[in-house]
């Protein structure tokens, strides 16, 4: 058993998740990091370990009640005490609405939403007796408001922020910190990179989002004081419009 602080990460992908990992290691905290394919956490968890940190990868499909429970009991029964759990899921797509299919529609809230709630109920009830923790869960321009083609991850962004607001409302008074980031902008991924070459572009005039950046300000919410707690941040270029 650690007896350092486990921060989980839900959906340690290769930009802003793996980005929020590093923060954290950096700071003495054990890593429990998860995407649905272990093995796609290799790198991740290769570079924290070759810094000095510690972390642990584990394969698990957020949106698998049986999966969620039995990670977080494993973890706080074999690795320590979780302090610090943020829910990373992108869910990103974008279809006009009469090719909007049922399943698609479906397998986004799953990941998005269902997928926020299961990882934020069993986070809760982990802190809930040591009357300490912070869940982050990551927003989107989604978040507060749908754009053409994006039903689907609007509708699945917007209850992800409703669960976070109703969260924070019960928690907070119990000691646990709730936040919602909002990520208002384009982020330097190889997605971007290769799919909007003209925003990617942008880079080299901090027009997208620097994973490294965002994961600072996620460091910063968890160490905020209670007697000034932020809930909602949003965090965007320079030059995004808003």
């Amino acid at each position: 058993m650690s007896t350092s602080p486990v921060a989980v990460i839900i959906g340690a992908g290769d930009a802003t998740g793996g980005a929020i990992a590093r923060r954290f290691a950096r700071e003495g905290y054990t890593l429990c990091v998860t995407r649905r394919k272990i093995e796609q956490l290799g790198p991740l968890v290769d570079g924290i370990r070759q810094e000095g940190g510690i972390a642990h990868p584990f394969g698990c499909d957020a949106r698998s009640e049986e999966k969620m429970v039995e990670l977080f009991e494993h973890i706080e029964q074999n690795v320590g005490q979780i302090e610090v759990v943020v829910f990373n899921i992108g869910a990103n797509v974008r279809f006009p609405i009469t090719e909007t299919t049922e399943r698609v529609f479906r397998k986004v809230w799953e990941m998005a939403a269902l997928g926020g709630f299961l990882a934020g109920r069993e986070a809760a009830k982990v802190m809930l007796p040591r009357a300490r923790g912070t869940i982050i869960f990551t927003g989107a321009t989604a978040s507060l408001r749908g754009s053409s083609g994006f039903a689907a991850f609007a509708s699945a962004k917007f209850a992800l922020r409703a669960l976070a607001q109703s969260m924070a409302r019960e928690l907070g008074p119990q000691g646990i910190h709730v936040a919602h980031p909002i990520i208002d902008g384009a982020i330097d991924t190889a997605f971007i990179r290769d799919t909007f070459p003209e925003r990617y572009a942008l880079k080299s005039e901090d027009g997208i989002l620097n994973p490294e950046h965002i994961a600072e300000q996620y460091w910063q919410l968890h160490r905020q004081p209670r007697d000034a707690w932020t809930h909602e941040l949003d965090l965007r270029p320079w030059m995004e419009t808003f």
